[in-house]
């Protein structure tokens, strides 16, 4: 499960607008926001961009930490992302994100069973091993939050 906490209010917004219409699919979220109408989508997406991300647990492997920012640079993750992975408007924060859901997520982009918003990301994944994609997801989440 993704870390909402600190996450751009746009972004949450955007996400849940993508669930409800069916271009994002999730066994847990599409059924919660199929109902929502928009004002509830800006309130929820409100709420969880102004709460405080927790503090990473995870530790990103000494091997992993050098070879993690070379990919995000390389695959212009801090382009988008901005320059410490906190996410901007419509971009999420990856910081301190869950492993395996950054895993999972990057997975589904190389894959093509995850819509995003303009193809970005699944241009961005296709080129990943999967071998990049344990480095990267282990990279990110090692990273502090806001």
């Amino acid at each position: 499960m993704p870390s909402l906490a600190g996450q751009p209010a746009q972004f949450l917004s955007m996400q849940l607008y993508m669930f409800r219409e069916g271009n994002r699919k999730d066994p847990q979220m599409s059924p919660m926001a199929s109902s929502l109408s928009n004002a509830d989508m800006n309130e929820l997406a409100a709420y969880f961009s102004r709460r405080k991300p927790a503090v990473p647990s995870h530790k990103t492997a000494p091997e992993n930490a050098a070879a993690g920012r070379r990919l995000a640079e390389q695959h212009h993750c801090t382009q988008c992302h901005g320059p410490a992975l906190l996410g901007l408007q419509h971009i999420p924060r990856l910081a301190g994100q869950q492993v395996a859901y950054l895993k999972a997520q990057l997975r589904r982009f190389k894959d093509r069973t995850r819509a995003d918003f303009d193809g970005t990301m699944t241009s961005a994944a296709q080129p990943l091993s999967n071998q990049e994609i344990e480095i990267l997801a282990d990279y990110l989440s090692g990273l502090g939050g806001r």
